[in-house]
């Protein structure tokens, strides 16, 4: 498995980190996976074993549950690995008091004594900044957390952030963890130059769009059945245009069958080819998935196969941006 130098934190992290929504099966994320402690252990080990040193969880999936899956699962693996978790505004917002108590929370589960990089989940308008930076800022001094990282912000909400960290001397993002894949493309707006220019690394979640770059959805084939998705108009967070999904498929196919490659490893790849992004947040919903996207890192595509997905997939451009497609050329 390939490493990569997680920015500036002089972190380096495998270009695959396993996600954990999958652990649990709780609520809302009973869609998304229902791996178990017997599971994760055998996924997390098997992912140790292949290379990825990277592991990512939040707050709220399935009510802190994955945490403390992960936790045990890891066991004295821990000090061999980056650990990402993310506490969520709920109820009370991104205030002081709940920042801090739930960063203590969050060590209790997942049975560690720092987190590697802590995240905001998305960001909470009714708090001041102020405070929530502060919060994140005595958690870095206080050795419970290395870095932070933000995650679902917009360009302004980032750029606010970062302001308020460096007007008041208080500890900056070093990540973005946001929805990216070649079905979603729209952070190259205005999100990939601005981390770009605040040095602050890509962490692309949900790379496979919940599995429809997998090559199991093709306008070849009938809709498959036993996935996350019952059809076409039920994909939940996911909508699909099918003329768009099907274009895009249509190369990745192509790519795969010269490369003699499966077409999830295309779209993996692809996104390891672009500014800013170092390593992608996979999940996996049992072992044969996360077998299946071990090997996805280990080459390199062509210019020219990469700028036929680009066309391909070339997201909608509004203004303002559509009149700076050249300024925002990622500094290249």
């Amino acid at each position: 498995m390939r490493k990569r130098l997680l920015g500036r934190t002089g972190l380096e992290v495998s270009e695959l980190c396993l996600g954990t929504g999958t652990f649990g099966g709780l609520g809302n994320y009973k869609r998304s996976g229902e791996v178990d402690q017997a599971q994760a252990d055998v996924m997390v080990r098997t992912a140790i074993d292949n290379g990825i040193n990277f592991f990512d969880t939040a707050d709220t999936y399935s009510d802190g549950l994955a945490e403390k899956i992960l936790g045990k699962a890891l066991g004295d693996l821990r000090k061999d690995i980056v650990l990402i978790t993310k506490i969520a505004p709920g109820k009370e917002g991104l205030t002081r008091d709940h920042i801090i108590r739930g960063c203590e929370e969050s060590l209790t589960r997942l049975g560690t004594e720092y987190i590697d990089i802590y995240e905001l989940h998305i960001y909470d308008a009714g708090t001041p900044i102020e405070e929530t930076m502060g919060a994140l800022d005595e958690l870095v001094k206080s050795g419970k957390v290395r870095y932070i990282g933000c995650s679902n912000f917009s360009g302004w909400q980032l750029m606010k952030a970062q302001w308020t960290a460096d007007v008041n001397g208080f500890t900056k993002f070093s990540t973005l963890e946001a929805k990216y894949s070649l079905m979603t493309r729209e952070l190259e707006n205005e999100l990939v130059p601005a981390c770009l220019d605040q040095d602050i690394v890509i962490l692309p979640y949900s790379p496979l769009y919940a599995g429809c770059l997998t090559g199991k959805y093709s306008r070849s084939k009938p809709w498959p059945k036993g996935t996350r998705f019952p059809s076409l108009t039920e994909t939940a967070r996911f909508p699909i245009d099918p003329d768009k999904l099907y274009g895009i498929v249509d190369v990745l196919e192509k790519i795969a069958a010269d490369r003699e490659r499966p077409v999830s490893h295309v779209a993996l790849r692809y996104l390891l080819e672009k500014p800013g992004v170092c390593s992608l947040m996979t999940a996996a919903r049992n072992i044969e998935q996360l077998e299946a996207n071990l090997a996805a890192t280990d080459w390199d595509m062509t210019p020219e196969e990469i700028s036929a997905l680009d066309e391909v997939s070339e997201p909608v451009s509004l203004y303002p941006y559509s009149t700076q497609k050249n300024s925002l050329a990622f500094g290249r």
